[in-house]
């Protein structure tokens, strides 16, 4: 786990969270013998500790790195272990010690991040050899107990030499072990108890609690629940043994199928509820004042209706609110606001048509803009009852069951190294998706194994079994809730979904739609079409993906060719403008095809009028351009396209080849489209329109002037006089016929 800069700020709750660690620790018990806790070293004591010892072993750690926490129980074995050895034949606790000089330590890179840095520590875990204060050895990473114990071995044996076993015959403990070698309670079946414990799924740790309540006598039959609160990892099981005894068959046979880790979820603290929701099931009328007290400073969900008494659509709604008010009795408090006399309130919440709804909880809010039928708010207003409980935690079957109810799935995916900032982070999200996705959080293995997890946190969208991902990994990014946002929304749709009022700008502006014109009426047709479109959009998605990947594959290919033959030529600087070339791994350049369907019956008079079909004639499908105005419903043998996969697939090929190869017609007619062109081309290119006008007016500008000239101007002299005529008389002189003013 490298270092970075949230290390800085997590160190000073580190050092508080250290201080209250060292106050709960407490002795171990190894081979009977108890040990004390592993010495904590500070920037204060570090330079005495180290310089009072000859030789010192010290894990540098973070407390939040998986890698460190995975590492805690060899160390904490490997001390445990050299402790209570007695090479000097007595029985005294610290014989080991005191005969060579050497001790083990712990440094908490958290919260004393300058003393790591100093020591040279660049990622965790890393453990450092020390002699008389000096650095001897320096080991990265999590390593297992016989690398840790060659570097002590060394060590001792350069201290007191032929004192130690030779190389290869020191027999040690496995991780976590309290005895060593164990103790055979039963000499028939050593070899089975020793292979029980391959198969022992490891309980949750104790709290410091719940040790300081366990009585005296407890304490050494209890030392396994003792250790450092290290959070467990996923159960493994393994499969080496040759030949299983009876008594393995059955701790086999008694062992449940899974065991789901056990990890500590942060908990996140919020305002208690404010009683019952809705008791009553009326439609409260909130003022200024209760809207502060029960809405804005509360955690309780409102779904509130913003209205004037004189509009005729808020006149409209009215029965139909009170009529979801004692639906949503007991479950969903129902509220309006009279913006005729709460102006400011209304004002303030950004009110500007009427009837307007908005969905508001823990200080945020969502407005509401699907269909206003009692049905539309019921669902909405459950599926907001349903978020009103948090992130549900599901494992793979209760996923798979999910599955089979939401076309949309939000999976998130977190360790036992999440902190509580990922989860707060995560209970923003779920109120932009009301009534469009549900979203869940996992830490089952399974479900890692599934969707190929190995980076923690992480959050992908499951749409028919498809998964899509959030490309970002870091912990800041996964944090920052807009930019996931933002991303839920490009993503949020289903593979094929139902064109309606509420989204059809969403679904059709700035792509291209394969939409399907369906009757919802003829079920088996209705299915099957569906179907078809369905498997025709994910083929359609897997080959853009593949030529994507091919396209950037082509691109890095060209870029190693020129930094090879940069480095033939020994160019210095054809090598640095090689090496800068950047590949574009992003596909929101290209125009993106998505599908969609729509009820052909409900929308009969739209479809008719835009596109010319009748769905009574059968089910059609037509892929329409709305930037451009047009669309085709014809493939290219002139039949029209249907809702199979093979239709749509062929015919999609061929309409977004550049330019099309099947002719387009248009969604307006020819005047129209004329105007529609040129406003486009100034929208597309206004810079270019603008010189071309401007050069347009400069250029009449020219002709007007220069025509003018050739004309004369305004002041014209008679041709025929001539020039010497003309400044004679002009200038007073002898006119030409003799005689003189």
């Amino acid at each position: 786990m490298r270092l970075s800069f949230i290390t800085l700020v997590l160190a000073a709750a580190a050092k508080i969270v250290a201080a209250k660690e060292d106050l709960v620790q407490e002795n171990t018990y190894f081979n009977g013998k108890k040990v004390p806790p592993l010495q904590e070293l500070t920037p204060d004591t570090f330079a005495q500790d180290a310089g009072a010892t000859k030789w010192m072993l010290i894990k540098h750690y973070s407390p939040y790195c998986p890698h460190c926490i995975d590492f805690a129980p060899t160390f904490q074995t490997l001390y445990e272990y050299y402790y209570t050895q007695s090479p000097g034949g007595t029985d005294a606790e610290d014989d080991f010690s005191k005969t060579y000089e050497f001790h083990f330590a712990t440094v908490n890179c958290i919260a004393y991040f300058d003393l790591c840095t100093t020591n040279g520590v660049k990622s965790y875990p890393t453990t450092i050899l020390f002699k008389n204060g000096e650095v001897v050895d320096t080991i990265r990473g999590v390593k297992d107990m016989a690398t840790l114990s060659s570097l002590v071995e060394k060590s001792l044996n350069e201290e007191k030499p032929g004192s130690r076993p030779e190389e290869g015959k020191l027999s040690l403990p496995s991780p976590g072990a309290r005895d060593w070698p164990p103790k055979e309670e039963n000499k028939e079946d050593a070899n089975t108890a020793e292979s029980k414990d391959e198969f022992k799924v490891e309980e949750k740790p104790q709290t410091p609690a719940e040790k300081t309540e366990e009585k005296p006598a407890e304490k050494e039959a209890d030392t396994e629940l003792k250790r450092d609160d290290v959070t467990p990892e996923e159960p493994k099981i393994e499969k080496k043994l040759e030949e299983p005894t009876e008594a393995t068959e059955t701790e086999e046979e008694k062992m449940p199928a899974f065991v789901m880790p056990t990890y500590h979820i942060p908990s996140i603290v919020k305002p208690a509820s404010t009683g019952t929701a809705n008791p009553n099931g009326i439609s409260v009328d909130l003022n200024a004042e209760a809207f502060r007290d029960k809405v804005t400073l509360t955690e309780d969900a409102w779904f509130v209706k913003f209205y004037a008494p004189w509009c005729h659509h808020c006149q409209a709604l009215a029965p139909v609110w009170e009529q979801v008010a004692k639906s949503m009795s007991g479950k969903l408090n129902i509220g309006e606001v009279n913006c005729d006399r709460e102006s400011r309130l209304c004002k303030d919440v950004g009110i500007h048509g009427f009837p307007t709804i908005y969905f508001f909880q823990g200080g945020e809010r969502v407005e509401y803009e699907d269909l206003r039928g009692l049905g539309d708010f019921v669902k909405f207003g459950e599926k907001a009852v349903d978020v009103i409980q948090g992130v549900q935690d599901v494992t793979l079957e209760e996923f798979e069951a999910l599955e089979e109810k939401e076309e949309v799935i939000f999976v998130y995916f977190y360790d036992h190294a999440s902190v509580t900032e990922d989860f707060m982070a995560l209970e923003r999200l779920p109120l932009p998706l009301i009534g469009r996705a549900k979203i869940v959080r996992t830490r089952d293995p399974r479900m890692y194994d599934r969707y190929k997890i190995t980076t923690w946190p992480r959050i992908l969208v499951s749409r028919e079994g498809r998964p899509t991902y959030y490309q970002p990994l870091t912990p800041q990014r996964m944090r920052d809730v807009n930019s996931v946002l933002d991303w839920m929304k490009s993503v949020w749709l289903p593979i094929v979904p139902e064109l309606k009022a509420t989204n059809a700008r969403e679904i059709m502006d700035g792509k291209m739609v394969v939409l399907g014109i369906l009757n919802r009426d003829e079920t088996d047709s209705y299915q099957r079409a569906l179907k078809e479109m369905k498997t025709a959009a994910t083929e359609w998605m897997d080959k853009q993906i593949q030529q994507f990947q091919l396209e950037r594959q082509e691109l890095r290919d060209a870029k190693q060719l020129r930094i090879e033959e940069a480095e033939d030529r020994g160019d210095s600087r054809a090598l640095r403008q090689a090496k800068h070339i950047r590949i574009n791994m992003d596909m929101s350049d290209r125009k993106q095809v998505t599908f969609a369907w729509v009820d052909g019956v409900f929308w009969q008079r739209w479809v008719r009028s835009t596109y010319g079909i009748d769905v009574a004639n059968g089910e059609r499908v037509i892929i329409n351009d709305e930037d451009n105005k047009r669309y085709w419903d014809e493939t290219i043998t002139g039949n029209p396209i249907v809702p199979s996969r093979t239709s749509i697939l062929e015919t999609l090929g061929k309409v977004t080849a550049t330019p099309p190869k099947i002719k387009p017609k248009l969604t307006i007619s020819s005047i129209e489209k004329v105007f529609f062109d040129i406003r486009m081309t100034f929208v597309e290119h206004p810079y270019l329109c603008g010189a071309s006008i401007t050069g347009f007016f400069l250029a009449a500008l020219i002709w007007y002037r220069g025509r003018t000239k050739r004309r004369g101007g305004y002041f014209r002299v008679e041709d025929t006089q001539g020039i010497k005529d003309l400044k004679g008389g002009l200038l007073g002189g002898v006119s030409s016929n003799g005689k003189a003013d």
